[in-house]
């Protein structure tokens, strides 16, 4: 259907596709106006807040004016129901993408290899997720523009960036394209629930940065290798076309990468109340929750002392890390930071969480793999001379005092990578060409088959 042209930084009514629109109202704005989203809880990074309040072993509960108990669920030992392989995963993704069903699982478990997409309504709205900073990409990033507007009607989310960019803005063949292009702005403007999928443009941080956007349900994710690393990236751009309509087409081979849901509790508050008979103290608490794709990574930050950290496994105590930090990964992780220091590689569908030392001072601490059904909770040593600094898929780092604890367990919201041929071929594949895996072997059979091939001609 041919759209008509509207002046830069404009779109006019007439250049909306004629399907209607079925996410909410509350949207990104369009690059010809819309009123700027606040700030949800007023720090776009503080995803979830909580406050709790606690009073010391042995004392008496302390009462509000309203006459509710501030004791909490926390504040006394209480067994958590879970089951070890981890919970049952989300099978939704995004407003209209759910696993296909499969009439032949066992308990409520799919065998993964049977994991299939399907849209129970037809897909409209696409995220592109591009590599910032790459000129290499500005080609990519028009062509597929230009394909699902024109071709398949799509409506197109981008970051405002990435559509302010200079390059794109003195094209003049692509204006009528980008003036039809939804934008948003990264912790300002809510997407969650009007993207049916994702496509990333570049290497595995692209992946990264769109499971960051989505902190429930991810859409389902279709990633293209353009960049440096290709683990998380198996499809190959010169047939996007031909793949990507496949997918919209539905039944679609997906890998459910299990994400990490973490909640960092910080003490900010102490206040001590001697007016009674016995002194209370009372913390006021501050959580905030992120959702991890590849690993949380504790480590010493600038201090020039090891860090000194304890580890408990569902309440716990299992052992004290001292060393330059530990990693605590998804089985996506395993081949990133995790693989760096010594761990094994995990296939995306073990339902495990890995535990991997950095530079530890004891060198028999190995890395080790527990359940993911289990919960991990890290805190500072009460003997440890400086503070700790956590990161999350390396990013929204933050500084850890004494007091403070980081809850880590499996989330029921894994991400969706869709597969370019199936979930076994795909990681192998990236394995040997991300690692070169015998490809000492790949000539030589190469050139056997050259010189076969010269021998019958």
């Amino acid at each position: 259907m041919a759209r008509p042209s509207a002046p830069p930084g404009q779109l006019s009514e007439s250049a909306r596709p004629s399907k209607p629109r079925e996410h909410p109202p509350k949207s990104p704005r369009r690059r010809r106006k819309g009123t700027r989203s606040q700030r949800r809880g007023g720090d776009h990074e503080q995803l979830h807040w909580e406050v709790e309040r606690r009073r010391l072993p042995g004392q008496h509960e302390h009462l509000d004016p309203s006459g509710s108990t501030s004791d909490t669920a926390e504040s006394s030992p209480k067994r958590r129901a879970h089951f070890l392989h981890g919970p049952y995963p989300a099978t939704h993704f995004g407003p209209k993408a759910c696993i296909l069903p499969n009439p032949t699982s066992v308990m409520h478990i799919q065998d993964p290899a049977s994991q299939r997409l399907t849209w129970n309504k037809p897909p409209v709205n696409v995220l592109v997720i591009r590599k910032i900073r790459d000129e290499s990409l500005v080609e990519p990033f028009k062509e597929i523009c230009r394909f699902l507007v024109e071709e398949k009607q799509m409506m197109v989310y981008v970051e405002r960036r990435v559509a302010d960019d200079a390059t794109l803005s003195k094209d003049e063949a692509f204006g009528s394209i980008r003036n039809q292009l939804c934008t948003f702005r990264e912790g300002y403007d809510d997407i969650s629930d009007c993207i049916d999928l994702i496509i990333c443009l570049g290497g595995d941080g692209t992946l990264l940065y769109a499971s960051s956007l989505f902190q429930g349900s991810v859409p389902p994710v279709m990633a293209f290798h353009l960049g440096s690393l290709g683990f998380l990236t198996p499809f190959k751009f010169e047939s996007y076309k031909t793949e990507v309509a496949k997918v919209f087409e539905g039944n679609a081979a997906i890998t459910l990468r299990s994400r990490l849901k973490v909640k960092v509790v910080k003490d900010i508050v102490k206040l001590k109340d001697c007016a009674a008979s016995e002194c209370l103290l009372i913390l006021t608490l501050v959580c905030v929750c992120f959702q991890v794709l590849n690993e949380v990574v504790v480590d010493r930050g600038p201090s020039s002392y090891l860090s000194n950290v304890d580890l408990y496994l569902d309440g716990r105590l299992i052992t004290s890390v001292q060393g330059d930090g530990v990693i605590v990964s998804t089985p996506t992780g395993s081949t990133a930071y995790a693989a760096a220091a010594g761990a094994s590689m995990i296939h995306p569908n073990v339902p495990a969480i890995m535990v991997t030392p950095i530079c530890p001072h004891s060198l028999s601490f190995r890395p080790i793999v527990v359940p993911a059904g289990v919960e991990l909770m890290i805190t500072l040593s009460p003997d440890a001379r400086n503070t700790a600094w956590v990161s999350f898929d390396g990013r929204k780092r933050q500084e850890i005092q004494h007091g403070d604890c980081i809850k880590i367990t499996t989330s029921c919201y894994p991400v969706p990578s869709i597969c370019c041929h199936d979930l076994v071929y795909d990681w192998f594949e990236s394995l040997a060409q991300c690692l070169h895996w015998n490809v000492r072997k790949r000539q030589e059979r190469l050139a056997d088959i050259s010189d076969s091939s010269d021998t019958e001609n």
